[in-house]
């Protein structure tokens, strides 16, 4: 996407990137967002990633990862500048977010013969959720549950195939995907939460780079950017957040 836009001040450009390359903490364990693989990932936040850059005046480094807790560590703790990642409270305390770009639900994955059939009926006593440790969803469920039990990995819905739990929790996606494709299962029908997948950096950057980005955010959404890069990576164009 080239702009006709003038670029940000030198001192907010120095501020997001310090190094004088743009270093993008990149996803890869949400297909919704990016997809291909760690050497050569494409999908919606790779494009923003470069709009980013291409308004700063400065290239791009991608630095990616396969699942979201190692993406936020990376920033938090400096190996990148910028992130893609759910809001979520706990993620607030260190990262300063804009809107977001894209709204995902969250689901639940169950045997095909469960008993389970709302979100009230997957929190009850005795009911084990497998997750993706570090996730959204995680991170979600660990203060909305009260009486099931998360249980954590790597593999997240995966899981169930080697393990018998009771359900599984990710993104409305992942978790159909995973239904269509082992059989024995199916997705719960009403979604358990609204991801709301946004840019972020951290809180020791200026209020001016802060808002820098946010106003990037809604101008990619107002343009149509967001979703003819949802349209491209083969995602739903209404997965697109709109403008705040």
């Amino acid at each position: 996407m080239t702009t006709s836009a003038p670029p940000p001040p030198h001192h907010v450009v120095d501020d997001l990137a310090p190094t004088g390359v743009l270093r993008a903490s990149i996803n890869l364990g949400n297909a919704v967002l990016a997809q291909g693989t760690l050497e050569e990932p494409r999908g919606v936040t790779v494009d923003i990633a470069h709009v980013i850059g291409e308004r700063l005046g400065v290239p791009v480094e991608l630095v990616t990862f396969d699942g979201a807790r190692k993406s936020f560590e990376a920033m938090a703790t400096g190996a990148a500048d910028i992130c893609f990642l759910a809001i979520d409270p706990v993620r607030e305390a260190e990262v300063a977010f804009t809107e977001p770009y894209v709204l995902i639900e969250g689901a639940y994955v169950v045997p095909v013969d469960s008993a389970l059939h709302t979100v009230a009926d997957v929190d009850a006593d005795g009911v084990r959720v497998a997750v993706k440790a570090g996730s959204a969803y995680d991170l979600h469920l660990t203060r909305a549950l009260q009486h099931a039990t998360l249980v954590r990995s790597g593999e997240g819905v995966g899981s169930l195939v080697s393990e018998p739990l009771e359900a599984g929790a990710g993104i409305r996606e992942a978790v159909t995907a995973f239904a269509e494709s082992n059989e024995g299962f199916r997705a719960v029908d009403e979604p358990f939460m609204q991801i709301r997948q946004a840019v972020g950096t951290t809180r020791t950057r200026s209020a001016e780079s802060v808002a820098f980005l946010r106003g990037l955010v809604e101008e990619l959404k107002a343009s149509g950017f967001v979703a003819d890069a949802l349209e491209r990576a083969g995602q739903r164009r209404e997965a697109a957040a709109p403008p705040a």
